[in-house]
């Protein structure tokens, strides 16, 4: 029978169905690409004389995949035979290697000796095997709350897709958007916890495929940051220790990629650029301390107040008389290393860059109090007060202890005068002007019978004995009446 001949024969008889219901099921069901495939028919009637087996929805020439006839076995392809097909003497069709392509609706149309024809559906869905999918990102180096994140999964199957986070499922999470076939993730302001290895996976019923792992890193902080003591965070605490012991400090922190650290004692970097500082041999802080040198400075003499222990991270200092107050401030040491005098400045003043204060050429009124104030580079302020006394120039050295002096009449009263005689050499550094020679003798007003003279050049000066540099008595010798001065 030709094969056209027999196809219109078919579609002209199409209405003289036999009502028979014929089912076509493929076996097997789920066959994957490259499974040999049979359609197998199931509810054939009476006896038939052709088979006619179309791919696609309709009865088409355009579709008809073989024509067979039972009684001579002669198959003819049709125009969609890819040359896998075969009708088999019970109806059935043999697809060897079956293909993707192969995926459809099946249609047999039988004929009878009573030139009735009937029509059964199947359908056939071929799995592919799947490849590899890929996974491909708009950058794998994201910052956090910054960034987005986009995640796109490339496969040329059709299959479903979903995701995997660390190796684990990924549900459609709230925060990442997913595109309608499932394959693009995206994600405004990326988080840290978004960090990690992405994969998706094609699957279908008889075949899945993984891709490789992407990699994203998502950089934040450094911050919550903390220092570490024996497993303890300590963070604006003090840590209590004994003298000699040891210490190991550890520097904690969130952050990505791992932090630089820098330590620093008192807002001054040490050489340590490692995640823990080891501390040996605790000693106690030095305390910042005033001493004058000399200790007890004479008027015209020049003294140092000497700073010890002066912060090291030092910012600014200043130095006042009296109350730490403008109006009493003497001179300012500035950053740059200069300083700049203040109000109470007398133009004796100099200042040094450890904090020591120079006065020089003393005078009585110079005795006080001096304040230093510190500020640190840290905002850390400290103030130190110091107490300066100054001594009237005494007699007392180099000439010899013991000064004498003789009223004019008996004993010294409140209103009688002194003869001194210098009992020095005048030439020796330091002796006033007014020592003359031992015979020599000049007078001051005596205030009193006790009276002490610390100074000569102000024996005016209403100072009593009781002062304590010395003291006052009477002394016989050269046939009269004397009066000595006596050292402490």
């Amino acid at each position: 029978m030709a094969l056209t001949g027999c196809s219109w024969l078919f579609l002209s008889a199409a209405f003289l169905s036999t009502g028979a219901e014929i089912s076509i099921t493929p076996e097997p069901a789920q066959p994957a690409e490259g499974d040999n495939v049979t359609l197998t028919v199931h509810g054939l009637s009476g006896e038939v004389l052709a088979y006619n087996w179309y791919a696609g929805p309709t009865l088409s020439l355009s579709y008809l995949v073989a024509s067979y006839i039972v009684s001579t076995g002669d198959e003819t392809p049709g125009p969609a035979h890819t040359g896998r097909e075969a009708v088999r003497p019970d109806g059935g069709l043999d697809i060897r290697g079956a293909l993707p392509g192969h995926s459809g609706t099946y249609i047999l149309q039988t004929l009878n000796r009573q030139l009735q024809t009937d029509v059964g559906y199947g359908h056939v869905q071929v799995y592919e095997i799947l490849a590899q999918p890929v996974v491909t990102a708009n950058n794998t180096a994201l910052v956090e709350r910054r960034d987005t994140l986009r995640l796109a999964c490339s496969s040329p199957s059709p299959a479903e897709v979903r995701w995997f986070f660390n190796g684990e499922a990924l549900p459609i999470a709230i925060r990442l958007g997913q595109s309608p076939d499932g394959r693009v993730l995206t994600r405004h302001g990326v988080r840290r916890e978004e960090a990690g290895a992405y994969q998706c996976e094609v699957w279908n019923p008889v075949s899945v495929s993984r891709s490789e792992p992407v990699n994203l890193t998502v950089y934040y902080g450094p911050e919550r940051v903390a220092i570490l003591q024996d497993s303890t965070t300590r963070t604006g605490c003090t840590i209590k220790l004994d003298f000699n012991t040891s210490l190991t400090l550890w520097c904690v922190s969130q952050s990505c990629p791992e932090p630089e650290y820098v330590w620093a004692f008192n807002g001054r970097a040490l050489k340590n650029g490692q995640d823990h500082l080891n501390i040996t041999s605790m000693t106690a802080a030095v305390a910042m301390t005033i001493v004058p040198v000399p200790t007890r400075p004479m008027e015209g003499q020049d003294v140092t107040l000497t700073v010890q222990g002066y912060p090291k991270d030092l910012l600014v200092y200043a130095w006042y008389r009296g109350p730490a107050s403008e109006p009493g401030r003497l001179l300012s040491q500035l950053p740059s290393g200069n300083w700049i005098a203040g109000p109470a400045h007398t133009g004796r003043e100099v200042g040094f860059a450890n904090c020591s204060l120079l006065v020089q050429k003393l005078n009585l009124t110079d005795a006080g109090r001096y304040t230093l104030k510190t500020v640190t580079l840290q905002g850390k302020t400290e103030t130190l007060e110091v107490e300066l006394q100054v001594a009237l120039w005494s007699l007392l050295s180099p000439i010899r202890p013991g000064i004498f002096g003789s009223p004019e009449s008996g004993m010294a009263s409140p209103s009688s005068d002194v003869n001194f005689l210098g009992s020095g050499n005048p030439s020796l550094p330091g002796t006033p002007s007014f020592i003359k020679p031992w015979s020599w003798s000049t007078s001051l007003p005596c205030m009193r019978t006790n009276a002490t003279f610390l100074n000569l050049n102000l024996a005016q000066a209403e100072r009593g004995a009781a002062g304590g540099w010395g003291r006052a008595g009477e002394h016989e010798g050269w046939g009269h009446r004397e009066l000595v001065l006596y050292p402490p």
